[in-house]
């Protein structure tokens, strides 16, 4: 079973949506399928500096591949990640490396996997070739299962050189209904497709008699990726400048697996408050399921190195044209996974487990996530569980350090003496307003502040009328977080999003 096509519910099934998995129901069999707005436990959803995600489905498990983001003479081992749940990831290391290809000797890239005849091929770019006198280019690798060993299928690229402009990068290998294999590849500004024959691991020739058809669609840079809809091929591809601000990602739709394809719109940019340098995707469809995901790679915002990307996905939505809407990362974490990758701590002894995240009794301990808003609505289940002090969000965060009130932003908690607070700290406490309200010792209350421009309104359960509201316009964004004041205390459901 591939990722690229999409089946709809059989008309005899019934489908339940329980806890963010839709369980399809049939006379013979029952699974669950993943149904998240977002990586609902966090992105990134793997750790580790990764890029250039490329996704399949194998035997109901999902697989997503990427490039180690290291630099170029680092970059010799492929790892994989597999889950059956799309929150839970297994790493699968060294899956194929360099030692296993008498060719390739860095710059091992962006590898595409794909399922046939029972056997699992891994094609990759290695080397980097920057003319047709270097040796490199795209190759092609083959397992007996989906987490190799991969082994060199032909003791040489597959593609060695530059056609029609295109670098030999970037490649992307989708299976047609009628069994017919395509590769979409290319670097440099330039792109083309090509027939696979069904071996795997030999090109065949268009009607015309050619082998390489040029496909290049408007502001096209690379990362190539198609995938099939009710009838409808849509060729992915990502812009700009891989270390830049600008990396993003446009679609095309056409009738055709070989186009043309004239781009339609970019679906995918950074967003300032959330990432940077995003792009080089691919799509996950839920078998059985409209539902569809985009996999790609972004830098996290104080991130300088242009090799520190992180894997990431959200929920991507068709409108009824079969057009894509544009994508908006989400900030979610319900630490579902067991984990807190994405957070930084300022004090404190922090954990995640058993869905939720953890902190022992600190003065002002913090947590924060990678992000800047401005105008937003941030929301937690927030429990304190001992202590005299309080617990709750922290937002618009700058200068963040380890010690009491060791930064510049603002603070909302919560407290069993039943107190509600909202203040703003610059190394030292300005109270901005309090509110009184029953809060048992261990009991978990949904915290929420939305602030837009100088007005901030704190909500505690009752999520129609504020408990404070107050204006202040002292710091207009930073970062986004929680943190605790003489308590210990746990969170979850952990949510930040821009303003409505």
């Amino acid at each position: 079973m591939t990722a690229r096509t999409t089946g709809l519910l059989a008309k005899s099934s019934a489908t339940l949506l329980v806890g963010g998995l839709l369980a399809m129901l049939s006379p013979s069999t029952a699974v669950a399928a993943p149904v998240y707005g977002t990586s609902e436990a966090g992105n990134p959803f793997v750790d580790g500096w990764y890029a250039d995600p490329d996704t399949e489905i194998y035997d109901g498990r999902y697989w997503v591949f990427p490039t180690t983001s290291k630099s170029y003479d680092e970059q010799t081992r492929l790892d994989a990640f597999s889950s059956t749940d799309m929150v839970n990831w297994t790493k699968h290391p060294d899956v194929l490396s360099t030692a296993n290809i008498s060719w390739a000797e860095y710059a091992l890239w962006a590898p595409a996997p794909v399922e046939r005849n029972g056997k699992y091929y891994l094609y990759f770019a290695a080397n980097d070739i920057q003319n047709d006198s270097q040796l490199g280019g795209i190759g092609v690798a083959v397992a007996d299962r989906p987490e190799g060993p991969y082994k060199d299928a032909i003791g040489r690229p597959l593609i060695s050189q530059f056609h029609n402009g295109a670098q030999p990068i970037d490649q992307d290998v989708f299976i047609d209904d009628d069994g017919q294999a395509y590769m979409y590849y290319g670097g440099w500004h330039h792109a083309n497709v090509v027939k696979l024959n069904p071996d795997m691991t030999s090109l065949g020739t268009f009607a015309d008699g050619s082998t390489y058809k040029e496909i290049t669609p408007d502001n096209y840079t690379e990362g190539s990726f198609m995938f099939k809809r009710n009838g409808r091929y849509y060729l992915m591809w990502s812009e700009g400048g891989w270390t830049g601000p600008d990396y993003s990602v446009s679609y095309a739709m056409s009738d055709s697996p070989t186009g043309p394809f004239r781009k339609i719109d970019k679906v995918l940019a950074q967003d300032p408050a959330v990432a940077r340098g995003s792009g080089h995707n691919s799509v996950v469809n839920v078998p059985g399921t409209d539902v569809w995901y985009i996999v790609y790679h972004r830098r996290p915002l104080s991130e300088t190195d242009g090799n520190h990307r992180q894997l990431a996905y959200d929920r991507m939505y068709f409108d009824a044209d079969g057009t894509i809407r544009r994508v908006q990362m989400q900030v979610r974490d319900n630490f579902a996974d067991g984990n807190a990758l994405g957070w930084k701590t300022y004090g404190g002894s922090w954990s995640a487990g058993d869905g939720r995240y953890r902190v022992n009794r600190s003065q002002g301990g913090k947590a924060l996530l990678d992000t800047n808003f401005a105008d937003f609505t941030q929301e937690a289940d927030v429990t304190v569980t001992s202590g005299g002090g309080d617990a709750g969000l922290v937002f618009r965060v700058t200068r963040p350090s380890v010690g009491l009130d060791s930064y510049s932003g603002y603070y909302a908690g919560i407290s069993p003496s039943g107190k509600v607070v909202l203040g703003r700290a610059n190394d030292n406490w300005t109270e901005l307003g309090t509110a009184r309200m029953p809060i048992a010792p261990g009991s978990s209350h949904r915290l929420r502040v939305t602030a837009v421009g100088s007005s901030i309104k704190v909500y505690v359960d009752d999520m129609t009328t504020p408990r404070i509201s107050v204006t202040d316009g002292t710091y207009r964004s930073g970062a986004s977080g929680v943190r605790v004041f003489d308590a210990a205390a746990s969170f979850d459901n952990v949510a930040v999003s821009p303003a409505q």
